[in-house]
């Protein structure tokens, strides 16, 4: 299974209906071929059931979409990284804002994480958030305003919010790769994101319910390589 280098496109696919199952494998496939084509590292987070049979058949990164800090035991219907990392994930989305964490809890799962080699990309909400999860320095941190996340409303219509966030997690940790997300759904929305310093997007219903899935994830690899 693949790493993740930069720039980097992650594709969330949430609990959408267009991504259970073999549809979600079609969806990867796609992924995979763009990120053939264009060099770019592309990632996807699949629902979890289906994190075992889209790394057995694609070779990009599969991230989980949540994980939890636990070790083995009685802990029912937690994400345990040792199982995901069985089932193929490289890593996880930490913190998105539809499954929040506690900072404590976040610090827990990063400590593990980079003692079990699993990538984690936590998100955050503001640039307060940013700088405090910098300083725990997950492998990346990406800030997603709530409000705009499944808009259409692309994070990069708040220039000075993303360039201060972005600078902000930079100067918290250099080891931490900056990202943004929240209504990404065109190519000129990633362009502009890259522009402003990130290095690299989070989307999820700009690919996963485009018409022709494939052309706008091509369109935004290739913003992303110039």
């Amino acid at each position: 299974m693949s790493k993740i280098s930069y720039p980097v496109i992650i594709l969330n696919y949430k609990n959408y209906e267009q991504t259970i199952g073999r549809r979600g494998l079609a969806l990867s496939k796609i992924a995979e071929e763009v990120a053939i084509e264009s060099g770019i590292s592309i990632a996807v987070c699949p629902q979890t059931a289906d994190i075992y049979l889209i790394a057995q058949e694609v070779d990009i990164p599969v991230l989980a979409q949540h994980v939890d800090a636990n070790n083995t035991g009685s802990y029912t219907g937690n994400n345990l990284i040792e199982t995901l990392k069985e089932a193929g994930a490289i890593g996880s989305l930490v913190n998105h804002s539809e499954h929040r964490l506690k900072l404590a809890d976040i610090e827990s799962v990063i400590q593990k994480s980079k003692k079990l080699d699993f990538y984690t990309c936590v998100c955050s909400n503001n640039i307060q958030t940013s700088k405090a999860i910098a300083s725990l320095e997950p492998a990346a941190c990406a800030m997603e305003p709530p409000e705009l996340i499944g808009s259409g409303v692309s994070v990069t219509t708040k220039p000075e919010l993303v360039i201060q966030t972005l600078s902000a997690i930079k100067e918290i940790s250099s080891a931490v790769q900056p990202l943004v997300g929240a209504g990404v759904t065109t190519s000129n929305d990633v362009a502009e994101a890259v522009q402003m310093g990130a290095q690299g997007v989070l989307l999820a219903s700009g690919f996963v319910k485009a018409k022709d899935p494939k052309e706008v994830l091509q369109q935004m690899a290739y913003a992303l390589k110039k």
